[in-house]
């Protein structure tokens, strides 16, 4: 058994500048845009820049840190927290950065427009559990780990198709009129479902699924089965502590939306005038 100090370089940091270009770019771009709206006096509240930076943060933290290392060349289960990371904890915290203001600049580009479709809930919820659940089965996870390429395209579509998914929830910009709060609440319990599942598949698997964790030193005590079920019970863990209190949110933005509404109703506004006053305030 390899003891961590046994493997050092798989506890350094690494600098990639084609995963941190890119990221460094979208936080300069986040941040010019932000000071722009401050100039015209539209500053952007601080909760909103505060998650941005967060989610910036976390994926620096999954492709930087130790992680990407330890994941790839010995563990599953911190292949899995990165995973998780990239395709759900931090695309969260990127989309409660954003609003109709921020993006603007973005929705001028007639071709990133049109791709607003891929956020509707009908579209990024199934999009994001095929593209995740797909690359768990075990060619194209063990073809990401074989080839930087492909483990690159991974990461992409991860962190991409978690932008969808939670955009579609979250709003940024103003979503289908029938999406309300309960419709939000089944989205959200559709998508623990597929969590849930896969987790499960993990933390209850009588064998390895992954053919190149079986002969790698190993790390901590674990063994390739031990890792693997470790690897469920890390998703299981990021999904009750991301999506628990998105829920609590939901139920009490249902609350603040239904008394809105009710005072709007009684000023004299139109019903579906009130609706969406009270859903999207002044956005």
């Amino acid at each position: 058994m390899e003891p961590v100090s046994a493997a050092p370089g798989l506890l350094t940091w690494t600098f990639d500048p084609l995963e941190l270009v890119p990221l460094a770019l979208v936080a300069g771009l986040y941040a010019r845009r932000a000071g722009t709206l401050r100039r015209r006096g539209l500053p952007v509240p601080l909760p909103r820049r505060a998650a941005f930076s967060a989610g910036i943060a976390v994926v620096f933290l999954a492709l930087a840190s130790p992680i990407d290392a330890i994941g790839e060349q010995r563990l599953f289960s911190v292949h899995m927290l990165q995973h998780v990371l990239l395709g759900d904890l931090a695309p969260l915290l990127v989309v409660a950065g954003l609003d109709g203001r921020l993006l603007r600049p973005v929705l001028a580009v007639p071709p990133l427009r049109r791709l607003r479709l891929l956020a509707h809930p009908l579209v990024a919820l199934p999009v994001w559990a095929i593209d995740f659940c797909a690359w768990h089965l075990p060619p194209l996870y063990d073809a990401a780990l074989r080839h930087a390429a492909v483990h690159a395209c991974q990461h992409m579509l991860f962190f991409t198709c978690g932008l969808l998914l939670w955009a579609a929830l979250l709003e940024p910009l103003p979503g289908p009129l029938r999406f309300g709060v309960p419709q939000k609440v089944a989205y959200l319990f559709g998508m623990w479902i597929v969590w849930l599942a896969l987790s499960q598949l993990f933390l209850w698997s009588g064998h390895p699924y992954y053919a190149p964790y079986l002969h790698v030193p190993r790390m901590w005590g674990l063994d390739a089965l031990s890792d693997q079920r470790a690897g469920g019970g890390v998703m299981l863990l990021e999904g009750v502590f991301t999506m628990l209190p998105v829920l609590v949110w939901l139920l009490l933005r249902l609350f603040a939306e239904s008394e809105s509404r009710q005072r709007l109703l009684e000023a004299g506004a139109e019903p579906a005038v009130a609706a969406r006053a009270a859903r999207y305030g002044r956005r």
